[in-house]
């Protein structure tokens, strides 16, 4: 049982039905327990998501080199994600 409570696919109303599509479609059909956790804040994970697509676009770094990074780091604190 997860210590941080979410809102599952199913319960899912509003915006956040139509972020959940959105990161199905990124993540083979699924929703990761990581953008789950942000699920009572829908308008908090809509910004995360920006965030994200800002971060790993092309720029200076290839998305291959952001994805080098998050890897290493998350090996570095034991974190799966």
């Amino acid at each position: 049982m997860p210590r941080i409570a979410w809102i599952e696919d199913t319960d899912a109303q509003g915006q956040l039905t139509e972020l959940f599509a959105a990161v199905r479609s990124q993540f083979q059909g699924r929703v990761p327990d990581i953008v789950r956790t942000m699920s009572l804040r829908p308008d908090f994970l809509a910004a995360i998501m920006g965030a994200a697509r800002l971060h790993f676009s092309e720029g200076t770094l290839t998305r291959a080199q952001h994805e080098m990074i998050a890897s290493y780091v998350s090996a570095l604190n034991r974190c799966h994600y």
